[in-house]
């Protein structure tokens, strides 16, 4: 049985390019973002509900946790919660705006956890920068580290076409943002063998500078006692 996977050292371009667009951006990026979650109450809902499903203590990983808001705000709700990102510059802040957590640097396509580890795997806008080839690799390695059972909470733009941002803040680096349909998505997880449990969709919001809609899924692996 598989015990773990260390990061590879032979990254894929994107896998490179992703690090060194948010190692650039890091300090403005959270910056800009500093409220949240908690300036959004539906997104913090959709969180609250995920925490009281995975259960009190349960061990949940935050992939993708950038500055460490959402993995500050699921332990806030009793989860014991931990953050991987690619980026040490984002590390660093979430190690120094929440001490008593822990971040450890990796890639989602090799995630350095036992098989079956977690109880719940949350991707808050993190699998947008994956090329969708790579999709199917991303939610497999996500099976493989949930226990029979586990959950799992991905977000993302709703669309079909890409967003490039170039030179954010000044910064000489650029990076799409690929937004998905939630019905590919659907369909790329249960391919993966999870089961969706919960699909919602916010509208876009002019007023937060969201032009298009946003989506939540909630999929439960395979093996445990709901399973069919």
């Amino acid at each position: 049985m598989t015990t773990s996977r260390p990061a590879h050292a032979d990254q894929p371009e994107h896998v490179l390019a992703t690090r060194a667009f948010y190692d650039a951006i890091a300090e403005d990026y959270a910056a800009m973002f500093r409220d949240l979650p908690a300036a959004t109450p539906l997104d913090r809902s959709l969180l609250t509900g995920f925490a009281e499903l995975v259960g009190p203590g349960a061990p949940v990983a935050d992939v993708g946790c950038g500055p460490g808001r959402v993995t500050g705000c699921l332990a806030s709700l009793g989860l014991d919660v931990h953050g991987v990102d690619l980026s040490a510059s984002m590390l660093a802040i979430a190690r120094r705006e929440n001490p008593e957590l822990r971040f450890e640097q990796g890639s989602m396509l090799a995630l350095d956890h036992a098989d079956g580890s977690l109880a719940g795997l949350v991707s808050w806008y993190s699998t947008i920068h994956m090329p969708p080839e790579d999709l199917p690799a991303v939610y497999a390695e996500f099976r493989r580290v949930l226990a029979p059972g586990g959950l799992l909470l991905l977000a993302f733009q709703m669309g079909d076409e890409p967003r490039r941002h170039v030179h954010p803040w000044g910064h000489p680096v650029t990076l799409d943002f690929r937004r998905m349909r939630p019905e590919r998505v659907t369909e790329l997880l249960e391919a993966a063998g999870f089961a969706l449990v919960q699909r919602t969709v916010r509208e876009p919001d002019a007023g937060r500078g969201e032009p298009t809609p946003q989506a939540f899924l909630i999929a439960r692996a395979p093996g445990g006692p709901d399973s069919a």
